[in-house]
């Protein structure tokens, strides 16, 4: 049996968290312990004391479910994971969740769970490190420098984002990239020769991968061996393919199904203890020799101070560079980005003309772009028609990466968890776009970057059956709702010019999650507002078009039926009519209780909400007294003016629909 001590505290500490939940994976722990101890042992720089150091390397465990694995590894090296904490593994509060989760456990880089997508942001990670290096090192001082290392089983390679994200590494040349592969052939339905006979090598070799071996993945020899050569190769990403025994030291459950997905069982524990020679029958025991092999404190501390002193050579040489890199590591915006955007906007209330809110977004990404360095963003192949490439747009390119903008190609899974990689390696204010409706293909990305409460921009465009001839397979009707169902998501969709650099600059602002940006294809006329209104734009809800006294109607809008609903409330004559735009239900529902009463007074029962849309979500704001104007199956093929008169979006229906209440 070539594996070693170290790597056998990994298997025990994993073993037995899991026996002691009585829930869990323990295989894949077992069966990985090798790489990891070669990989976090021997290679791996980081500091256990500063989890958040900026130049470490980052460590993404892809198959999150074998999440003891990394639990073991924080513990072993000397972070604030204790003895304690594992025995809690997958108990209420604790440190240690069923999979590993941003966040919640120090030294975590990223969530993992839904397969693929920790490879993916690994992907994003090494692209940040690399897009980083080429704008701030020097010749003779190179701040940024560090690998991004995944492990990832044969799930991961299953799932299509991994296809995509390949695919997008290769290209561009992510050389300090290097993905260990767990290939034992084992998932939960039994051996995967059934449904997975692939050649992966060969696929990501086709990807423009470097791949190493198959090595046998419990010899630690040969798997130093294979990262060595992996890491000399600048130019492509490595594939380490570790041939491994899934619940390795397991005597009746090694190499089976049996060990993926369930605790081993206090017999079956008893019999890896006797198999691997671990002398030790107490639960959760390491030795204090096999402890101090494993700490990395020391080792952490000393590579941080080089580091330290590296930057401050960089900062002596360099002082613009260092400023704004300093700042881009820490996460700070320029000073002054904020005053100076908002006399954009102010600006838009006498010089805004009838655009589409898919060009007002251009032209807001312009005026931001110019302000913020670390904004850098692209699309999925759709950049004409999103208008995502604005004036200072640079190209970001396998053989220069200096640039702020990436041509993702049709890729919208891979765009999305890319992007999250990006933000979570830190430096980076990211946005991404693509048509509203093909944002379904990147839902689970999305809900993983409002799961660890990462900040992106998300660009959809042509959102309604606004888009017209494309028909119904291209008219989003159900996308916004299921974007505001999503707990951390602010979904913004604009009225006009002036609506849309406001969600802008509070996407900008708002750092819990991310903004998605709702935009049409169709122009959308100006609306006059006074300072208050502008003003009152950011809450998400405000009163666009009033009466005196108390109203007896209130129609509500969101993006392009705001003007119908301004226009039905002037066929309402006679009535005291109030229209209320409401572009982020999410941020009105936040506002104070006086402030929404302002808008919505709880005395006023007849009510109209508006959108092209499926309605549901509307019922909370117009009561049971009240009626929505919405969309209640898919659209149809057809000119855009008409299709909405179609479906009853004209200010006569609406209006007749009010008067009706």
């Amino acid at each position: 049996m070539k594996t070693t001590k170290q790597a056998n505290a990994i298997r025990i500490l994993a073993m037995d968290g899991v026996q002691k939940a009585k829930s869990g994976h323990p295989g894949a722990p077992m069966g990985m312990a090798d790489m990891a101890d070669v990989l976090w042992r021997k290679n791996l720089n980081h500091n256990p004391a500063n989890p958040k150091w900026f130049n470490r390397d980052r460590f993404v465990l892809s198959n999150g479910h074998a999440s003891m694995l990394i639990y073991s590894l924080l513990h072993l090296t000397g972070y604030d994971l204790s003895l304690e904490d594992l025995k809690n593994f997958r108990q209420l509060d604790s440190k240690t969740p069923g999979h590993p989760e941003y966040g919640e456990v120090p030294g975590v880089d990223t969530t993992t769970g839904p397969l693929g997508q920790g490879f993916t942001n690994a992907v994003g990670m090494a692209l940040a490190e690399k897009i980083l290096a080429a704008k701030y090192n020097k010749s003779d001082i190179a701040p940024i420098d560090h690998y991004t290392y995944t492990f990832m089983g044969d799930g991961c390679m299953m799932e299509g984002i991994s296809h995509e994200a390949a695919s997008f590494a290769g290209t561009h040349k992510l050389g300090k990239l290097v993905a260990f592969y767990d290939d034992n052939g084992i998932s939960i339905d039994g051996e995967v020769d059934g449904w997975f006979t692939d050649n992966t090598p060969k696929r990501f070799e086709a990807y423009g991968w470097q791949i190493v071996g198959p090595i046998d993945g419990h010899d630690e020899k040969a798997i130093q061996k294979a990262l060595d050569e992996a890491k000399s190769n600048s130019e492509k990403p490595a594939l380490i393919v570790c041939k491994t025994t899934i619940g390795f030291g397991s005597p009746n459950k090694g190499g089976k199904e049996e060990s993926h997905g369930a605790p081993l069982g206090d017999e079956e524990c008893a019999l890896v203890r006797k198999e691997l020679g671990w002398e030790h029958e107490e639960l959760f025991y390491v030795p204090e020799d096999i402890y101090a092999d494993w700490n990395a404190r020391e080792k952490g501390a000393a590579t941080e101070a080089a580091w330290n002193e590296k930057m401050a050579a960089y900062t002596k040489a360099y002082p613009a560079e260092a400023k704004e890199l300093q700042a881009r590591m820490e996460g700070k915006l320029p000073e002054n980005w904020e005053t100076e955007y908002n006399k954009y906007v102010k600006g838009l209330m006498t010089d805004a003309k009838s655009i589409a809110s898919r060009k007002a977004s251009q032209l807001s990404l312009d005026e931001m772009g110019k302000l913020i360095p670390q904004l850098v963003g692209g699309s999925a192949d759709l950049a004409p028609s999103n208008l995502t490439v604005w004036s200072g747009s640079k190209d970001i390119t396998p053989d220069d990466a200096s640039g702020n903008y990436l041509h993702y190609g049709v890729r919208e899974f891979a765009m999305t968890a890319i992007t999250n990689g990006m933000v979570l390696h830190g430096g980076f204010l990211a946005y991404n776009a693509t048509f509203l409706i093909f944002k379904d293909y990147a839902q689970n990305a999305i809900r993983m970057a409002a799961l660890m409460k990462q900040q992106s921009i998300l660009i959809y465009t042509h959102d309604s059956i606004g888009v017209g001839e494309d028909g119904p397979t291209h008219q989003p009707v159900e996308q916004v709702p299921t974007l505001r169902l999503m707990p951390g998501v602010h979904t913004w969709r604009p009225a006009d010019w002036l609506e849309t650099a406001v969600a802008w600059r509070e996407g900008v602002k708002y750092t819990e999650g991310p903004t998605a940006l709702a935009l049409s294809r169709q122009n959308l006329e100006p609306l006059p507002r006074t300072d208050k209104q502008v003003e009152d734009v950011a809450r998400g809800g405000y009163v666009l078009v009033d009466c005196e006294g108390t109203p007896d109607y209130i129609l509500i809008g969101t993006g392009s039926e705001v003007k119908v609903c301004v226009d039905a409330a002037a066929q309402m004559t006679g009535k005291k009519v109030r229209v209320v735009s409401m572009p982020c239900t999410e941020v009105f529902d936040a506002q104070d209780a006086d402030y929404k009463e302002s808008v919505l007074p709880n005395a006023v029962r007849k009510r109209v909400a508006v959108e092209a849309q499926i309605g549901e979500m509307w019922h909370k704001y117009v009561g049971l007294d009240g009626t929505v104007v919405a969309m209640e199956g898919y659209g149809v093929s057809g000119n855009a003016g008409v299709i909405f008169k179609h479906f009853g979006f004209t200010a006569e229906n609406v209006a007749a629909k009010a008067l009706a209440l």
